[in-house]
């Protein structure tokens, strides 16, 4: 890993890169003319063509895409402060991406946007030669760049309370820095991180034995390590993050740290890394529904081994300990101890850390509860054969070719087409996606047209009478010398 000191020359480099950046835009420009028609204004409130719920990696690279492409009146919002959206700076608790250093995607293939770009534009060769993987402080940094010289709108520390359909697409009710407010947009892009499609899960057994100051899950950013220095302490599940939270608690000076899982032994294949090839990549979403389900129902059921790197963060140090085949049998709170009973006995700790992932389903998310139940999932389209039965990937919803939820019962929700996710919850549907950084490349290009075209034919009739007025003469006919 390199240092993420800033030499003498870094700010002159990003300078010279930012006007790669503006060149390098310019030629791509074409088509360069307005297309879109103005939104509809409401009074009292603000109206957009898309709106884009998330500021991080995934809702920074559609709102370039959309830019490029003059979609129209673009804005993005995100809860978060400007440079804490996403996890990168907040609960992701690994030193460095878990992706190699080379994937792109938030640059939608322009060389100058791309994060090598970025880097070498203030370490040089020698120091990307030396970088192993990308330190997460730099990928925030380089997406606050991003945003930056490219010029995307967005409104930080805005949360979005409801999403309500209306005769102009949605209504979006919104808190910006703590003035509620109503936007108006025909098209909405849920890029709400990887439990965007549902929640954080905690097991039921944890939150109904303990009370909440005696655990929390992997992704509370409120966690006190230092707290933790002297304590025992427990970690549930046996995925990167619950390894993560593991080490961090080991490096804050915990006495003891056990982690739990269910699994008879850890799963060491890196799945994933056979799938980074075009083919799947590009071509998942083509699938018939039997073998989308049969791929991900295979692969999900598999899990995300931790990386090399981040196993060895806790098998350095002496009180960390890995138990297997541990399901909890029970668990409570004892004289301020928690208590977890398990096949292998008792296990006692001062605090628990619930590395237990997120769930998908759209039921929990509170945005969607006036019209989730309309909503198609999985469960309502495929019912797949018995031994590949997955009461889970019922509840992923079922998109359409451009992201878009689709009915339940046709005709009874005719705006879902206007509204679109990107999260992990797109996975079934539409393969690695806004999930993560390797899908990317493949997947932006399908949202964008997905939206591009669904405006276009919306507005089909605007756009045949503006073919028909247009009457821009090529030549003046008295330069023409005719009989």
């Amino acid at each position: 890993m390199t240092s993420t000191t800033k030499p003498q020359h870094s700010e002159e480099g990003l300078a010279a890169l930012a006007d790669r950046v503006r060149q390098d835009l310019d030629t791509l420009s074409f088509p360069f003319k307005p297309w879109m028609p103005e939104p509809v204004q409401t009074p009292g409130t603000q109206s957009y063509d898309v709106v884009i719920v998330g500021a991080g990696q995934a809702g920074l690279s559609i709102a370039i895409g959309l830019i490029r492409e003059n979609a129209g009146k673009v804005l993005v919002i995100d809860q978060a402060p400007e440079g804490k959206e996403g996890p990168w700076t907040t609960f992701a608790r690994m030193p460095t991406l878990r992706s190699p250093k080379y994937l792109t995607g938030p640059d939608w293939g322009i060389p100058s946007l791309t994060f090598r770009s970025w880097f070498l534009a203030q370490w040089g060769q020698s120091a990307w030669d030396g970088l192993d993987k990308i330190p997460n402080t730099q990928w925030q940094d380089y997406l606050t760049w991003l945003r930056v010289v490219t010029g995307i709108p967005i409104w930080n520390d805005c949360r979005l309370a409801s999403i309500t359909p209306n005769g102009l697409g949605y209504a979006l009710a919104v808190d910006h820095t703590g003035a509620p407010m109503t936007l108006n947009a025909r098209k909405v892009v849920l890029c709400t991180g990887i439990q965007g499609g549902g929640d954080w899960h905690i097991p039921s057994i944890v939150q109904s034995n303990l009370p909440k100051g005696a655990y929390a899950h992997a992704s509370e950013n409120a966690i006190d390590f230092a707290s933790l220095s002297g304590k025992r302490v427990a970690v549930l599940g046996a995925g990167a993050s619950a390894f993560d939270q593991a080490a961090t608690a080991l490096e804050a000076g915990a006495q003891s740290v056990h982690l739990l899982t269910r699994r008879n032994q850890l799963h060491r294949v890196q799945t994933y890394k056979h799938l980074e090839q075009s083919g799947f990549l590009g071509g998942f979403h083509r699938l018939p529904d039997e073998w989308r389900w049969r791929f991900m129902n295979y692969i999900l059921t598999l899990r995300e081994p931790p990386p090399r790197e981040t196993v060895a963060r806790v098998t350095r140090h002496a009180n960390f300990t890995l138990v297997t085949k541990a399901s909890l049998d029970d668990i409570s709170l004892r004289d301020g101890i928690v208590a977890i009973e398990t096949p292998k006995g008792r296990i006692e700790a001062d605090f628990l850390i619930c590395g237990t992932g997120f769930t998908v389903d759209l039921a929990l998310r509170p945005e969607l509860s006036s019209f989730h139940e309309k909503i198609a999932n999985w469960g309502d389209r495929y019912a797949p054969p018995a031994d590949e039965q997955n009461t889970a990937l019922e509840k992923y919803p079922y998109l359409g070719p451009g992201f878009e939820f689709t009915e339940k019962e046709p005709g009874t929700a005719p705006y879902l087409v206007n509204l679109h996710l990107f999260t992990f919850g797109s996975t079934l549907s539409q393969g690695f996606s806004g999930g993560g950084m390797n899908g990317l490349k493949y997947a932006l290009p399908r949202l964008l047209d997905g939206i591009v075209s669904s405006l276009y034919a919306q507005d089909a009739a605007h756009h045949f009478a503006a073919l028909k007025e247009y009457d821009t003469p090529e030549f003046d006919l008295d330069d023409i010398k005719t009989l």
